[in-house]
């Protein structure tokens, strides 16, 4: 015989399975064959094998009570019975009639109850008879080709999910092996024997955990998928079936494509009937294929859970965009981390409050976690539905309030994790509008918000109903009126960054008769039936209950409303939003309308179910933030303020907080947000933006300064005055606001030195002078290179007002700033090749032989050298001259595109250890490019600027594609979704174009995504992209039109799209030289190939304390020169107040050539200084080439700082 194998060994059947009685499965009337071949050990072929293994599926899968006749592994040198059933008596024999057809679908979790896999570490056999395994070896006996697949607990550890547990259920499919060849190595492990038809509806899906081997930068096991084989002999994964992202659907695509994270799980789904329909499934396999050995660990291991394999119909359209919106989208995140960091948080655009569910009641920053908290039976459980302001949680909650019905009888237990509930995600809604939920026990919950308040339905599944009452910790109140079913109460919940909050009251109702009710004992504890310390409520103040008497559909209905100013108000608001009269569904269909208005501003075609979910998922979280801190009081609105002090005490009912006319907005982090999501707002609604606008520049008319971030005061966080350009980019596009004071609030930030951390530019005590932030400021750089882009925003704005006002100290003021903007060069090391910090005294961090580009943080916030090499696109020329002009951009990009990032604790600098960030941009994949964080945004933009566009299109849509994806499983996002900006990018990005230059108002080109999206403009034009060619391969712009006119720029300008009209792409699947002329980059200060040389201090620091770079010190001016070391013409000079009430009104600057003779170069009078410590600029009249210079005052005063600027 050929192809003998005496070593062969057949796996064992499962030791559970036991002989099925055949008697009830056959006919008995019609003449039944029994045939038997008796097959020794030793003479079992391959193809003998698979003949023995096809025979016993059609016997199994046709007859399903055959299920547990024992597989030929059991019978190895036994018998094997092949049954056949032939037609009607004087049939052929030879052609046996066609067999019943098999099961529909086919699931397993691999839980009890569930299919269980019908084989263990077996290879499976191609149609040659050869074991379809090379290069691969098992980690655990048997030791034979190809790797172990077996049943076990799951992932010890993910970041993200429950350890010890599949993606459902407590048990997962492992699989597991060694690359040992050093090039190509698989293993087609078969898992399920089945008999499954594929029609043109059957669908395949599975989840999917690789997990990290060693950091190892091929990710190994992520080349991994669930095959199927056919009857006929073929297999899925030669088909070229797709999974539901355009992925190929086998384990060399899947690994190849990127799209699957480690240690995460990971959910496929495909469509199979359009590659496979009409063939039938005869074996379920997971594989492992992989072109080459992995380079620092060969071992790799992964689970698979949840397969089925099933008909699927059609997805329809839905009949709302916010329809697509999915709310838990980012939930499935942690600190360690990050796939969003979100809450599925429900609440109408721009909202006073949030309503969200939560996991675990007892914190103040990851209310929600999809499944990393699940309980013993991985179940996600809710332990209470709260009012929310969590701005991230990074930042932390503040000013919650807590309620969670109960079905139980008598007294409920209040405890956490006595009234927490399970359920599962496929019983959840969670959208902007409406958030429901129904728990295993049959409970049901629903939310749906107005501004102020809320509107919440509990439908019990008996007559037993309570709610209960709850917060975060005791710091708060809670008053319970049985007789009037009234509730009431104060919370005081902050985190430690939740810098001003106020106290919060609130105020509900019900529409069901209360029988029962008051506080707890002990808050709750003392009842407890579930566990012990660690389960308790918030405590004795603030946790009760009411039980009810529900109606007969068993509902009890709650109004709540809430105040920053009193309970009285609180009752008010409700009374203005839900009045006693409103239904569920009425303020549910108010809540959508304005969300469908919202994100109904983008309307595409081309994009598939999940880029729609994405899309508009990304809208709502654009349009969750910021947030109104106001309330109308009578006819006026007015909030309580967080960046005043306190003018009374907080009494139960009433703030003692100082009570503000004026719409004043909070929840945002500037330092993200500046990049994509103001320019989002001034583009798709900009009386939205406007008003968002002046109500953060309220906070400056109200405390002094406009927050760095907003959680809802002046928290002491990130680097950067990022409002000061985000509102000046606003301004160059039109947005109508209070500019003026917007510029005032800007211009405090750039040139006072603030009295407190928490406002203000850090350094600001010598970096005006110096020209940059020292190292003696922590991440100085960072804060100086932030600087720079945010005084390029002044500048321009400056301009823009002088334009219009005619004011010369705008102009004035827009010179100075613009020359700021340049200053970034005084921070390139050119001998590192890298930007890095210096200190006063101008000497390097580090020098050559010590510095390393990869090493995070230090003078790098949130990221390292590589990221910051590109940190000024508002000189994108200037700095292509530091790297030797635009070729060398280009050749620096390249670097940081294909320099892996590798997470090691080797290069967490300063931060000790690995951080999350540092992760997520590894597993980002794209060298250091870390699109989890936002310091990195822009760069792949830049490209435009380096003359090689077609760069741009392939990092844009490889971001697009791979980095969003998972909204399905709680994912969505490559890192945290900080108030709408990482959302933004993609909105942009997906448009085709991106705010690359803040300030100037235009866009840079990238490579749209679909092939036609609608922008419904606020003035009722609409702005049209089209790219009828587009797919996931045709990524390249072979040419672009504007309004029907051949556009060669990479720059598009936002008055032509703010006012309708037209964008044209043809696109293609190769680059072209599009957009690469020396003139079509985006707009710079630099127009040529020169390193800028911006205007510099002229004096030493030597001359005294009134120039000694730093505003600490304070002199009269006393009219005594000052001399350079050669004659220098000074163009403009600036003067520091000290203490702004002792500063001079008016003085004459003079210049000389031999010391004696002077020459009045400017006068001024009347002037003055609005703050203490404030740098103000002059330019001079009359300027000329002097060696020495004099300061004349008119009268005395007292300054911090002179300087006088001109050329280096």
């Amino acid at each position: 015989m050929q192809g003998i194998r005496p070593d062969l060994t057949l796996p064992d059947r499962p030791a559970t399975r036991r002989p099925t009685d055949l008697s009830g499965t056959l006919d008995t009337k019609a003449p039944t064959h029994l045939t038997y071949l008796c097959l020794s050990r030793r003479h079992v072929t391959d193809n003998d094998v698979n003949l023995v293994e096809r025979a016993r599926v059609r016997l199994r899968h046709r007859h399903r009570p055959l299920r547990g006749i024992a597989r030929p592994a059991a019978l190895a040198a036994a018998a094997l019975l092949v049954i056949t059933v032939p037609g009607p008596a004087g049939a052929a024999q030879a052609a046996p009639p066609r067999k019943p057809p098999g099961a529909t679908e086919f699931h397993s979790s691999f839980e009890s109850g569930d299919p269980q896999p019908d084989w263990s570490d077996s290879v499976d056999t191609g149609p040659d008879g050869k074991p379809r395994a090379f290069g691969v070896t098992p980690q655990t006996a048997p030791a034979a080709p190809g790797m172990n697949t077996g049943t076990d607990t799951g992932p010890g550890d993910s970041p993200t999910a429950k350890a010890h547990a599949g993606f459902s259920g407590t048990h997962a499919l492992r699989y597991s092996g060694t690359h040992t060849a050093d090039g190509h190595g698989y293993s087609y492990n078969k898992i399920f024997d089945v008999n499954v038809p594929v029609t043109g509806t059957t669908s395949l899906s599975y989840k999917l955990f690789p997990e990290m081997a060693k950091s190892d930068p091929d990710y190994p096991a992520t080349h991994a998928a669930v095959d199927l084989a056919f009857t006929d002999g073929t297999y899925l994964s030669e088909l070229s079936a797709v999974d539901q992202h355009g992925a190929p659907l086998s384990p060399a695509g899947q690994g190849a494509s990127k799209t699957v994270y480690a240690n995460q799980w990971n959910n496929r789904e495909s469509r199979i009937g359009a590659v496979a329909a009409g063939k039938t499934v005869d074996r379920i396999l997971v594989a492992y294929d992989a072109p080459r050995a992995p380079r620092t660990a060969p071992a790799f291991r992964g689970w698979v859970d949840d397969i089925v394999l099933g008909p699927k119909a059609p997805e329809k359209p839905l009949a709302h965009l916010s329809d697509y919106a999915v709310t838990t989208r980012g939930t499935l995140s942690s600190g360690s981390f990050s796939r969003g960091n979100t809450f599925p948080a429900t609440a109408v655009p721009n909202g006073f409050n949030f309503w969200t569910p939560v996991t675990n009641a007892g914190s103040a920053d990851w209310l929600y976690e999809y499944a990393r908290k699940n309980n013993a039976d991985n179940l996600p459980t809710l332990q209470a539905f709260s009012a929310s302001h969590e701005p991230s949680p990074w930042m932390g909650d503040r000013q919650t309030f807590q309620v969670m019905p109960s079905a139980a009888a008598g007294t409920p237990d209040a405890s956490r994790t006595g009234r927490a509930l399970p359920f599962h995600h496929a019983n959840e809604t969670a959208k902007p509008h409406y958030y429901g939920v129904t728990f295993d026990n049959g409970l049901k919950t629903e939310i749906t918000p107005t501004d102020h308040a809320a509107l919440m339905r509990f439908t019990f599944p008996g007559d037993q109903a309570s709610l209960i009452f709850d917060n975060v910790n005791d710091k708060g109140g809670l008053s319970l009126d049985t007789e009037r079913g009234i509730v009431t109460g104060f919370s005081d919940v902050r985190s430690g960054l939740s810098v001003g909050a106020t106290r919060l009251f609130v105020y509900g109702v019900f529409d069901a008769p209360v029988t029962g009710g008051g506080k707890l004992p002990n808050g709750g504890c003392g009842v407890s039936r579930s566990s012990g310390a660690g389960a308790c409520t918030g405590g004795k103040d603030v946790t009760g209950y009411l039980r009810f008497r529900p109606g007969a559909d068993r509902t009890v209905t709650m109004r709540i409303a809430t105040s920053l100013i009193s309970v009285d108000q609180a009752k008010a608001n409700l009374t203005r939003e839900i009045p006693a009269d409103a239904t569920f569904n009425g303020i549910r269909d108010r809540a959508q309308s304005q969300w469908d208005d919202l994100l109904g501003r983008i309307e595409v075609q081309g994009a598939s179910r999940d880029q729609l979910t994405t899309l508009y998922s990304n809208l709502y979280r654009l349009y969750l933030y910021p947030n109104s801190g106001f309330e109308k009081v009578g006819s006026r609105s007015r909030y309580a303020s967080p960046f005043s002090p306190q003018t009374g005490q907080d009494t139960p009912t009433r703030t003692g907080s100082k009570i503000v006319d004026g719409e004043v907005y909070v929840n945002n982090g500037f330092w993200d947000t500046y990049r994509t999501t103001w320019p989002a707002y001034a583009l798709l609604t900009p009386k939205r933006a406007g008003k968002m606008v002046d109500g953060f520049v309220q906070q400056y008319k109200d405390g002094g300064w406009i927050s760095r971030w907003s959680s809802p005061g002046y928290a002491d966080l990130m680097t950067g005055t990022s409002s000061d350009v985000a509102f000046a980019d606003a301004y160059a596009k039109g947005v109508n606001f209070d500019a003026e004071a917007a510029y005032a609030a800007a211009v405090k930030n750039a040139t006072v030195a603030p009295p407190n951390p928490g406002v203000g530019r850090k350094g600001m005590n010598t970096a005006p002078f110096l020209g940059y932030t020292s190292t003696d400021t922590r991440e100085g750089m960072s804060w100086a290179l932030e600087g720079y882009l945010n005084d390029f925003g002044i500048a321009r704005m400056g301009k823009a007002l002088y334009e219009k006002t005619k004011k010369p100290r705008y102009k004035e003021e827009s010179a100075y700033f613009l020359g700021r903007a340049q200053n970034y060069v005084k921070l390139f090391d050119d001998k590192v090749g890298f930007f890095q910090g210096k200190d006063a005294r101008g000497d390097w961090r580090l020098p050559p032989g010590t510095f390393d580009p990869r090493v995070w943080g230090n003078d790098y916030t949130e990221t390292n050298a590589w990221t910051f090499a590109f940190t000024a696109p508002q000189d994108t020329r200037g700095l292509a001259n530091l790297y030797g002009g635009r070729p060398g951009l280009a050749k620096k990009l390249d670097a940081y595109f294909s320099t892996p990032e590798t997470a090691s604790k080797e290069f967490a600098g300063s931060y000790g250890e690995v951080i999350h960030e540092m992760t997520e941009a590894r597993d980002t994949r794209m060298g250091m490019y870390g699109h989890s964080n936002q310091p990195s945004h822009h760069i792949a933009y830049v490209y435009d600027a380096a003359g090689q566009p077609y760069k741009t299109q392939e990092k844009v849509r490889e971001a697009m594609s791979r980095l969003y994806l998972g909204s399905e499983i709680g994912q969505g996002y490559p890192g945290d979704e900080d108030n709408g900006e990482m959302s933004a990018w993609y909105v942009f990005s997906s448009l085709g174009f991106y705010p690359l230059v803040m300030g100037q108002g235009e866009y840079a080109v990238g490579s749209p995504l679909f092939t036609k999206a609608t922008v419904h403009l606020e003035n009722g034009r609409d702005l049209t992209i089209r790219a009828p060619r587009n797919n996931a391969r045709n990524v390249y712009v072979q040419s672009l039109r504007v309004n029907g006119k051949a556009w060669h720029s990479t720059a598009v300008p936002h008055r032509l799209l703010a006012r309708g009209g037209t964008l044209d792409f043809t696109m293609g699947d190769r680059p072209s030289a599009w957009g690469s002329a020396a003139d079509a980059a985006p707009t710079s200060i630099t127009k040529d190939d020169k390193v800028p040389t911006p205007p510099a201090d002229l004096t030493s620091p030597t001359a005294g304390p009134l120039f000694d770079n730093t505003s600490d010190t304070s002199a009269e001016p006393t009219g005594a020169p000052v001399d350079l070391p050669r004659p220098a013409r000074v163009a403009s000079y600036t003067l520091t107040s000290s203490d702004r009430a002792t500063a001079p009104a008016g003085w004459t600057l003079e210049g000389s050539r031999d010391g004696e003779r002077w020459t009045r170069l400017d006068h001024r009078e009347g002037e003055s200084f609005a703050w203490d410590r404030q740098t103000r600029v002059f330019a001079v009249g009359r300027p000329g080439s002097y060696e020495h210079y004099r300061l004349v005052p008119d009268g005395k005063g007292t300054l911090a700082e002179v300087e006088l600027l001109g050329a280096p």
